[in-house]
């Protein structure tokens, strides 16, 4: 668990708790003890256990907790993730953080791997994009793994990512390739992206030396044909589709020959996994 992971527990602990549990406070009594198991309603894949985990033991240290199935797993609804025992007040107090975490995270895994399943027998992987929620994004992007996708960059600092915004601020081939060839000599291991709206882009960037990927923005699958062509035997740079690509299109778009497709909907738009908690006191 790392220090962000452990900031976010208690910040969500802290926003939910207050000054305190009064509905257990009032009527659970102290002595109680009790078992509970976070368990799958529904079929899924499981990312946020560990951390779940964590916000019982966060709560209460003296909590028995016992992780079953570890994230990344692909489970069947009924399957049981967590097993905890102790004060019947603590794990009530704990309940509503750990599950908030374990069912978004695992509800991003989910959707990855429905997308990773649709490119299977294709060169692509699946890729998530920086749409995440503020502060959640290296959570996200880890449930994403679980799901069997691929991370993109992780901020602004990874990777240059030269937009059309950029390109039109910049002006022109000349000074593109003066800029990549500064970032590579004082940035070493900084990848370069540049971003193509048209195959006239994609002609004109293949020119360029130091490009590591070009992202091929809201182009037909036609047009993802032609720029793979150009690039014809050559490794370098790698394809990337980018925009409007759905769980419907998705394999399509995976036969073209491109490298990566990058799906923002994998964290922005992922449903919530179903997972409670089932519990009985001793």
């Amino acid at each position: 668990m790392n220090d962000h992971s452990v900031t976010l527990i208690q910040l969500a602990l802290a926003e939910d708790i207050g000054a305190g549990d009064v509905t257990s406070r009032y009527f659970i009594p102290e002595p109680r003890r009790a078992c509970a198991f976070a368990a799958v309603r529904k079929d899924g894949v499981v990312s946020g256990v560990a951390l779940a985990a964590s916000v019982f033991t966060t709560v209460d240290p003296t909590l028995e907790v016992e992780i079953l199935i570890p994230d990344g797993s692909r489970v069947a609804a009924g399957a049981l993730l967590i097993r905890v025992e102790g004060s019947a007040r603590s794990i009530l107090t704990a309940e509503r953080t750990a599950l908030n975490f374990l069912q978004h995270l695992s509800g991003v895994a989910t959707l990855t791997a429905r997308h990773v399943d649709q490119v299977k027998g294709t060169r692509a992987q699946v890729l998530d994009t920086r749409k995440t929620t503020p502060g959640y994004r290296f959570l996200e992007k880890q449930a994403v793994v679980h799901g069997g996708g691929t991370n993109h960059r992780h901020g602004l600092y990874d990777r240059a990512m030269v937009k059309d915004n950029h390109l039109v601020a910049e002006g022109g081939m000349e000074a593109i390739q003066v800029a990549i060839n500064t970032l590579k000599s004082e940035k070493l291991g900084v990848e370069v992206e540049l971003e193509a709206d048209s195959l006239e882009q994609v002609e004109a960037f293949l020119e360029l030396e130091g490009v590591d990927y070009i992202l091929l923005d809201n182009m037909s699958c036609a047009q993802l044909v032609k720029a793979v062509e150009l690039r014809g035997g050559r490794g370098k740079p790698q394809f990337e589709a980018s925009g409007g690509i759905t769980l419907e299109t998705l394999k399509e778009t995976a036969k073209t020959g491109v490298d990566f497709i990058s799906v923002g909907a994998l964290t922005h738009s992922a449903p919530a996994l179903d997972v409670g908690l089932d519990f009985e006191t001793l």
